[in-house]
């Protein structure tokens, strides 16, 4: 059974930094063979894409309203992912999930098979 963990999360004021890790576990589950990626969920809203990464690391993709602040990364030997916030905003405030995917990277919510239950960031004013 594949587990996608996320952590990190917490009660931050605007202007801070936070980094989220993505560890993934399971008996054969390894991520160099998934693109990974993070998305968030702000209350009342739907889930939207913040970033993804291919399974070499060298593709890296990011939404429009994280662009210089957030930075994907992956360690495939620690089996984890992360995602480092700088210069946080209250319009991050979110939770968090990280997701893996089959192959090549994507920013489309329903490509990804694997989920993990979220951390939540709050970003306060």
């Amino acid at each position: 059974q594949v587990q996608l963990v996320e952590s990190g999360g917490g009660l931050v004021q605007a202007g801070d930094s936070l980094r989220l890790s993505c560890a993934a576990s399971g008996r054969t589950f390894s991520i160099e063979n998934y693109a990974m990626g993070w998305f968030r969920q702000a209350p009342g809203k739907e889930r939207e894409f913040v970033a993804a990464i291919s399974r070499t690391g060298h593709s890296t993709n990011y939404a429009d309203s994280v662009k210089g602040r957030f930075t994907i990364s992956r360690d495939n030997a620690k089996n984890t992912v992360y995602l480092q916030l700088n210069s946080l905003k209250p319009e991050d405030t979110a939770v968090y999930y990280c997701a893996a995917k089959w192959g090549s990277v994507s920013g489309r919510e329903k490509n990804y098979e694997y989920w993990g239950q979220g951390t939540r960031v709050t970003v306060s004013s």
